[in-house]
């Protein structure tokens, strides 16, 4: 006869007690868990040591452990105190901080450039000044920039390929008492790996969002002047766009899926797999807001319909290309669609009529080193604006009517003082001719209205 089973023995006490201690093991194994997450994104919001560059040894006796030797510290000595490096830091400087505060309230009704310009000539009217110049961040290629919504404002955010954030605020020259802001520049390091792209809302300018190719998300703190890190992902992050009805919404390429990252939920809801490539840019429809476009890498360019989205979602169209897109952008209305590709052209599609299109040939070949051209709209339907390797930036000229599209690259804007070649570009929201684009030497040059 079989032997009874062990706990066939125990009283109901002990039955009990074990139960108990099995639970315990259970809550407590899942407490180390999210203990050891809670570490790793500690580490990551932690101020990251940047490797220093050659230098010359300063002025003076060098500081090397003296309280260690018995010998009193040297002389104060300006001179080398000011040639020290400063240390780069996720914290964020208080002028900063308040100057976007102040000037991030909700834009009124009329307040909008986007859509407007009508008469508006770029190739005659846009000028660059030897003030509106700047070295945001060091030497790095930068990889994104951005004009803040700020209606009464001008701070351009740009993302450099070494995790830097650097804000310029163009009407501020402040520096305030720890070193910081000298000619309205501000820098930080938020980032382990290359910023991929930096978002801010009209609705909540204060809250800025950006993303790397480290897969890390982070806030831009103003009230707590630090960034914070929203979501970690496993691969690399290279697009990230704002819902424009849902600030609190981001859509963001992780490789080649499309995910939606709910910040009230603190979680991506929603994940489509949108593309056989890395997802290169995101952009909304600016009338109807349910129209999604996603450009990647594959060569294709997809219009989506966020209502039916899921898993295995099917675009409501397929704009293809000879070689990998990186970008696709809605124009100010919503009529047409600009497609930037490495087989050196730009596309404009209706929006009414995909087959109704033209294609801009141009000269874009550049060094594997460098960044790639991304075209963007101006303030209207009317005008592309994307950098060539002259040193200059092309404005194409686009127009729409019932039976075809012509684009034609009529203009470029050239200048002395833009000695790099522009890669990325950003137009001001709410102030017409102004735009900022951005080179790979780590310097923003915003070219504004004559």
């Amino acid at each position: 006869m079989a032997s009874p089973p062990e706990h066939a023995a125990l009283t109901d006490y002990e039955r009990r007690r074990q139960e108990n201690i099995g639970r315990n093991e259970v809550i407590l194994a899942s407490l180390r868990r999210k203990a050891a997450e809670l570490t790793a994104i500690i580490k990551l919001s932690r101020p990251r040591k940047q490797p220093r560059a050659s230098r010359a040894a300063p002025a003076g006796p060098v500081r090397r452990s003296l309280r260690a030797q018995g010998l009193p510290p040297p002389p104060h000595d300006p001179s080398a105190f000011a040639a020290a490096p400063r240390p780069r830091s996720t914290r964020l400087s208080a002028s900063l901080a308040s100057s976007i505060l102040t000037s991030a309230s909700p834009p009124a009704p009329e307040a909008k450039a986007r859509g407007g310009g009508a008469g508006f000539d770029p190739g005659t009217e846009l000028v660059l000044t030897t003030s509106h110049v700047r070295r945001v961040v060091p030497a790095d290629r930068i990889l994104s920039v951005r004009v803040l919504p700020l209606v009464d404002r001008t701070v351009v955010a740009v993302g450099s390929n070494l995790g830097h954030v650097g804000f310029w605020d163009v009407d501020c020259a402040v520096v305030d008492d720890r070193g910081d802001g000298a000619h309205g520049v501000f820098e930080y390091m938020p980032h382990l790996g290359p910023v991929g792209a930096i978002v801010a809302h009209p609705a909540t300018p204060q809250k800025i969002y950006s993303c790397s190719y480290e897969g890390e998300m982070c806030l831009m703190d103003l009230e707590r002047e630090n960034f914070n890190i929203t979501q970690l992902s496993d691969y690399p992050i290279f697009s990230l766009c704002q819902a424009p009805n849902s600030p609190s919404c981001l859509y963001f390429g992780e490789r080649r899926d499309l995910k939606l990252f709910d910040e009230r939920m603190g979680k991506v809801s929603t994940i489509c797999n949108a593309h056989a490539g890395r997802i290169n840019s995101i952009d909304f429809h600016p009338e109807n807001t349910y129209m999604l476009a996603t450009s990647s890498r594959d060569g294709t360019a997809c219009i989506w319909d966020l209502r039916t989205m899921k898993k295995e979602a099917e675009s409501l169209v397929v704009l293809e290309h000879h070689r990998g897109l990186q970008s696709a952008y809605f124009s100010p209305s919503g009529c047409m669609i600009a497609t930037t590709s490495l087989d050196a052209t730009v596309r404009v599609f209706s929006v009414d009529n995909f087959e109704n299109s033209h294609t801009v040939e141009r000269n874009n070949s550049i060094c594997r080193c460098l960044s790639t051209f991304k075209a963007i709209w101006g303030w209207n339907d009317t005008d592309l604006f994307i950098g060539n390797t002259t040193r200059a930036i092309d404005v194409i000229s686009v127009d729409l009517n019932d039976t075809c599209i012509t684009a034609t690259n009529n203009a470029s804007l050239v200048s002395e003082h833009m000695i790099s070649i522009p890669y990325r570009f950003s137009a001001h929201p709410y102030k017409v001719g102004h735009i900022a684009c951005s080179s790979s030497g780590g310097k923003v040059f915003l070219w504004t209205r004559a």
